[in-house]
């Protein structure tokens, strides 16, 4: 029995996980150049830096991930084995037209049949040799609880907005569902560390099956190229944050490189998610959306997915569809008739559309015996009892209404309930003279440009005088799916407004053919040209653009579980060696040590912020040394500063960002800034009070020389909402006074200009060498965005003639995060033992020389 109080599930997932039985032997490696691979351990994924295997030869090769592999199976009539065919429906199959030519294709998925264990090596190779297929066999009771339980019981109800509010009313979450989906993701990623050569493959991944499997590759493989699509709708933060496990997907699909989605509305969704849950701000940047997360920039694609022109042109050509054209126009001869191509799912609107058109017929009696609905819906994809009231529901509206309107060789719902072809559907597209969607959440839904590109007909092939004929078409549309946005000539509808959509069906059989001509034109450009080729080539473009800079940035891999993430920095940042940097500070005659305080000596989450005893004995020490200049260097207030570190006489102040200055506590404090006048404070802090008393859980910070808006308490989209608004308001406001307005990490504060801690380096450096001092030992220690500024200088410091070349420059942040700091250490517990290191290795006699008090 598994305990459900472990926290490592990916540790969980690489044991025998749920009595997972070792099924089968593993599939040799592929390879792109001839040679030897040695097998690589499944419980070693935590340990590789880089990738592990390097080929001779560069051959870029792509591998399409999803929950189901693109190929048809059935048994042997003999039962001695399968055959297999391709399924030309499968998305992943019709996407490689829009890959390179030269792109290699490997697919990884499962299949749709049980496949006996004693089989499934025979099955694993046939499909490899033949389809370059790699099946992933799930043990029949993960299956259950990875797809029919997770995923249609929590995943996808949530993602359509559906919330389990009682036990009768979806599926309250189950985390023994939630174990089997991350063990089911386990094993598609042993199958892909089975065929992948990581320094010259890309992976994609398709869809919510698979949500948790990017960080198990960037697990194993730091620097792997790797992207996902969602094929499903995402849903906003206040449904998505009620799943349990928000946090583990969202740090789970942020291990990918590139993230598609098919319309802006699923992306503002994610993307507010990780702003609210994680803490995580987007950028725009010359058109591509970025989302900074530890170093590496996370794409996200905004591409709505298209049809496959040749599959459906092919069906328009087929032989079958002329005579079951022709019958149709026979059976609807005199009628107009209105379509609708939809699954059997609760979210598809089946029943609002049969309500919708009882209405019509209601409202407007003139399309009694003239207007017809065919109504065809595909079979469930799973069973449930929501499934067999939506049925039951739409089969006695289809009865009430036609025994309502019904008339002698007249029924005005004709509906289809079993499984159509092809090409009996694009017969039915045909003859259509609308179709309707009435969806009331969608991913993205294709049958409207089905619809399109088979009433555009092949006129090429196609003598007929029908050919010549101007093309013409209708659609009314959910507003609630993802195609919706693409098809700006289609009456777009609110799908639960039974009256509005029974008018929109109405206006759009009765509208003038020249206005449905226009309309048809229209769409049938925009279907035409963005087909599943132009989506699958725009994506895999910006998957390279994302990850051109792989292999020259050094990534460590950081985190248990799906915290895991990895940290991409620059070649030259590594760790501050505490022996390297003792070695020069004793080989140094002049050293200036530059110190911030809050994130840096103290940690941020110290509700007391007053220096430890040890952090007051260890600065004492380094200040009293004739041959050090120490500075501590903050945003906080002269006064506190000043009282804090009172023990320590020959220390230097910086407050307020350097606009006050002093440098040891006999010195009187320096004014540093360019103006000393402060008249601006009464035009900015009325503004400021305004956003305040609009804003719940911001407030003011006054200083002597500056005002700061801080908004971390606040709703996080309404604060940032609010900052960019005051930022905008307080810049008009003060366009002509003497200071800068500057936005930093949930604050907006307003000071004089010319005030900064990099002028503070840049004058304390400056100063040395002018008192004949000129330092030969440089430490720079800060934590956040003003701190940049200081390493900006000191390491320009020597470019620029301030400090010798000889000088050794430790410029140096607190976390492992990108800076224009070459070193880092973790945090303030290790700035702290690496100051003691230095406080040891310091003279001190010259600290009771100069009768300071307190030495280590």
């Amino acid at each position: 029995m598994i305990s459900r109080s472990y926290t490592n599930l990916l540790d969980l997932a690489s044991g025998n996980f749920l009595g997972q039985p070792n099924q089968h032997k593993r599939l040799p490696r592929v390879m792109t150049v001839a040679g030897v691979i040695s097998e690589l351990d499944d419980d070693d994924q935590a340990n590789s830096v880089a990738s592990d295997v390097q080929s001779s030869v560069i051959q870029d090769r792509i591998i399409l991930v999803a929950n189901q592999l693109p190929v048809k199976a059935k048994r042997r009539p003999d039962n001695k084995g399968w055959s297999f065919s391709w399924d030309d429906d499968s998305l992943l199959l019709q996407l490689k037209d829009g890959l390179p030519e030269d792109l290699e294709v490997l697919y990884v998925g499962s299949l749709k049949v049980d496949v006996d264990p004693s089989e499934q090596d025979d099955v694993s190779q046939l499909l490899l040799d033949r389809f370059k297929c790699v099946p992933a066999f799930l043990p029949p009771d993960i299956l259950t609880k990875f797809y029919n339980g997770f995923c249609k019981q929590h995943l996808w109800p949530l993602f359509h907005y559906m919330l389990p509010f009682s036990a009768n009313h979806g599926c309250r979450f189950d985390r023994s569902l939630w174990e089997a989906y991350v063990a089911a993701n386990k094993i598609f990623y042993q199958r892909v560390i089975e065929v992948i050569n990581p320094e010259d493959d890309y992976v994609w991944i398709h869809d919510y099956h698979l949500m948790v499997l990017p960080t198990f590759l960037r697990r194993r493989f730091n620097r792997l190229r790797m992207g996902f699509f969602l094929h499903s709708p995402f849903p906003s933060s206040e449904i998505y944050r009620t799943l349990p496990v928000r946090e583990e997907i969202l740090k789970a699909l942020l291990n990918s490189d590139l993230i598609g989605f098919h319309t802006f509305d699923y992306a503002r969704h994610f993307l507010s998610c990780c702003s609210r849950m994680l803490g995580l701000d987007y950028q725009s940047k010359r058109g591509y959306i970025g989302v900074e997360y530890y170093g590496r920039t996370i794409g996200i694609k905004i591409m709505p997915v298209g049809i496959h022109m040749g599959q459906i042109q092919s069906a328009l050509k087929l032989a079958d569809k002329e005579w079951r054209v022709a019958e149709l126009k026979q059976q609807f001869e005199g009628k107009t008739v209105l379509l609708g191509v939809d699954d059997m799912d609760v979210f598809k609107g089946v029943n609002l559309k049969l309500l919708a058109m009882e209405q019509m017929l209601k409202q407007h009696p003139k399309w009694q015996g003239r207007a017809v609905l065919v109504q065809i819906t595909n079979p469930a994809r799973g069973r449930g009892k929501d499934v067999e009231e939506i049925e039951a529901e739409i089969q006695a509206s289809c009865k009430r209404i036609n025994e309502t309107f019904g008339q002698p060789g007249y029924e005005p719902i004709v509906f289809v309930d079993r499984p159509v072809s092809i090409s009996e559907r694009v017969a039915y597209y045909t003859i259509a003279e609308c179709v309707v969607v009435t969806a009331v959440r969608d991913g993205m839904n294709l049958t409207p440009y089905e619809y399109i590109v088979c009433r555009q007909g092949v006129s090429e092939s196609d003598s007929s005088s029908e050919s010549s004929e101007p093309k013409k078409s209708m659609l009314v549309v959910s507003e609630f799916m993802g195609c919706s946005p693409s098809l700006s000539g289609a009456i777009r509808v609110n799908p639960w407004n039974i009256e509005a959509t029974a008018e929109a069906m109405s206006d759009a059989i009765s509208m003038a053919d020249s206005e449905k001509q226009l309309r048809h034109e229209k769409h049938y450009r925009y279907v035409s040209s963005h087909d599943v080729a132009y989506w699958s080539q725009s994506f895999f473009q910006d998957m390279e653009r994302t990850c051109k800079d792989h292999f020259r940035r050094r990534c460590w891999g950081i985190g248990l579980s799906f915290g895991f993430r990895v940290v991409a920095l620059d070649p030259n940042f590594r760790k501050l060696s505490i022996d390297h940097i003792v070695s020069v500070y004793l080989r140094s005659k002049n050293r200036a040590i530059l110190l911030d305080y809050d994130g840096t000596i103290m940690p941020q989450t110290s509700h007391n912020k007053t220096p430890s005893a040890e952090i007051i004995s260890i600065i004492n020490t380094l200040s009293g040394d004739t041959k050090d200049t120490v500075f501590v260097v903050s945003g906080r207030g002269k006064d506190s500063l000043s009282k804090w570190f009172s023990p320590c006489k020959k220390l230097g102040i910086a407050a307020e960002h350097g606009y006050f200055m002093r440098w040891s506590s006999n010195d009187e404090w320096e004014v540093c800034g360019q103006n000393s006048e402060f008249g601006w404070k009464e035009m900015a802090e009325p503004v400021m009070q305004l956003y305040t008393e609009s804003t719940d859980g911001s407030s003011i910070e006054s200083k002597e020389s500056a005002l700061v808006w801080h908004h971390q308490d606040a709703d996080p989209g309404f604060g940032s909402s609010q900052a960019k608004e005051m930022l905008d308001h307080l810049e008009s406001v003060l366009a002509n006074e003497p200071v800068a307005v500057k936005a930093g990490r949930f604050i907006v504060e307003v000071k004089p200009q010319g005030v900064s801690k990099g002028l503070v380096a840049e004058k304390v450096i400056t100063t040395m060498s002018e008192n004949g001092k000129q330092a030969d030992f440089v430490l720079c220690i800060g934590d956040d965005r003003s701190d940049e500024e200081m390493f900006e200088i000191i390491s320009s410091a020597i470019s620029s003639g301030i400090l010798s070349s000889k000088t050794n420059v430790f410029a140096c942040t607190v976390g492992q995060k990108p800076s224009k700091a070459k070193y880092y250490l973790d945090d303030p517990a290790e700035v702290l033992v690496m100051l003691k290191a230095l406080a040891e290795a310091s003279d001190p006699e010259p600290l009771r020389e100069s009768g300071s008090e307190g030495t280590l």
